[in-house]
């Protein structure tokens, strides 16, 4: 019997799952329409449509798949990822060594070709500070810039080993100039933003926000109700351990055969596997409760004739009902984010060995309900299910395994 306080602890938890789970379907989904990149006016709309702070939004995007993408995009959406202070700096450090280096090479080979490159390099470290969004930002990266940029000019013309060094007083007169500039950058850009043909901030912002409420309308016209079957080998790894390599392969992959075998005569699609366990997916809590009977009746036959490491295989299995957004409602692979598969995996630990759980609102959609099932209740995550068990697991001991076929 849970406390008032777990019970408290676990709607919080829960509150919380589901909020991490709404940011990253919104900003997958932004993501995806805007060329595979987040950027600032994104992420503060997330956090403005789910009601979270803009860095609790960037730490749950980083929990999105990663998709193929190029050296130099991966390096885009890292400076991307960082908060919009800590990369104006960041770009201004960077491109202050850049230039530095440029300058060094140029006068080591007298190569127009370097100080061409070096003024291009300066009017990027110009534009990033002059699109601060503040003077303070603005200053500190322009004396970054200026700091960086002589420290490193010098240090390069030593290693090049040029006539020209520059002087050390000269680094905080590049210090307090840059910040100088960096302000007076920021304040002209800012008055002429409609100009330049630069978006206002907030209107940005609005703008992803109508296109949030898009995208969450068509999520909403996704959602539909999956139920999901979890299954897994009890003591795999005691079993894998004691058996030689060749028949545990020949084994298991018996098993996995088996499982999707029946998952597909009962209309099921296979989510997921991960190691011995499986996640499946129907369309009605009937389907998936007799599909989870039949793979537990079947295993007597599994075991007498496909059975080579000397231990029967024995599952738990659970399962569970509820509300998903598919973007795919053809591929239920699709479905990355979903409390009812968390569920679902939970309640399979609490499964006796040779038994199947049954949440409550998986069995109200089955004959006799709950106590059609069975009168043992199980609980997890908060959500309470019964539980079936087959005249034999009921003898056994709970959470050993069975002894060993015979030989």
């Amino acid at each position: 019997m849970q406390s008032p306080l777990d019970s408290v602890k676990n709607a919080e938890t829960a509150l919380a799952d589901e909020n991490v789970r709404q940011i990253l379907v919104l900003a997958e989904r932004l993501r995806d329409t805007h060329g595979g990149v987040l950027d600032d006016a994104a992420i503060q709309a997330v956090a403005e449509a789910t009601n979270a702070p803009a860095e609790y939004v960037r730490l749950a995007t980083r929990l999105l798949p990663e998709k193929r993408q190029s050296f130099f995009q991966r390096i885009y959406n890292l400076i991307l990822s960082l908060e919009p202070d800590v990369r104006r700096h960041v770009i201004s450090g960077s491109m202050g060594t850049l230039c530095g280096l440029l300058l060094g090479a140029a006068h080591k080979t007298g190569q127009e070709l370097f100080n061409t490159l070096m003024l291009i390099g300066v009017g990027m470290a110009f534009w990033n500070i002059s699109v601060s969004k503040d003077t303070r930002t603005a200053a500190i990266s322009g004396g970054l810039f200026g700091g960086v940029f002589f420290v490193a000019t010098s240090l390069f013309e030593f290693l090049f080993k040029t006539t020209m060094v520059v002087p050390t007083p000269v680094l905080p007169i590049a210090l307090v100039g840059g910040g100088i500039a960096g302000v007076v950058l920021q304040r002209i850009v800012n008055r002429n933003r409609a100009r330049l043909g630069l978006k206002d901030p907030v209107q940005e912002r609005q703008e992803m926000l109508r296109q949030l409420v898009d995208l969450q309308e068509k999520l909403r016209s996704g959602e539909q109700q999956v139920t999901f079957l979890c299954a897994d080998i009890v003591g795999s790894t005691q079993i894998k351990a004691n058996a030689d390599p060749l028949s545990v392969e020949f084994t298991f992959t018996e098993y996995h055969n088996y499982v999707e075998m029946v998952i597909r005569r009962y209309g099921g699609r296979v989510h997921s596997t991960a190691g011995d366990g499986v996640i499946c997916a129907f369309d009605h809590p009937q389907q998936a409760f007799g599909a989870a009977r039949t793979i537990q009746s079947g295993l007597v036959e599994l075991n007498t004739f496909r059975n080579k490491v000397g231990t029967p295989i024995v599952l738990r299995v659970s399962v569970h009902t509820g509300e998903v957004v598919a973007p795919d409602l053809t591929d239920i692979k699709s479905v990355n984010f979903a409390h009812v598969i968390d569920v679902a995996s939970h309640l399979q630990r609490e499964c006796p060995p040779g038994g199947i759980v049954v949440s409550v609102e998986a069995a109200k959609h089955l004959p006799g309900g709950p106590d059609g099932i069975g009168r043992d209740r199980v609980s997890s995550q908060g959500v309470d299910a019964a539980v079936w068990l087959p005249p034999q697991a009921r003898s056994a001991p709970t959470g050993e395994l069975p002894p060993p076929l015979p030989s």
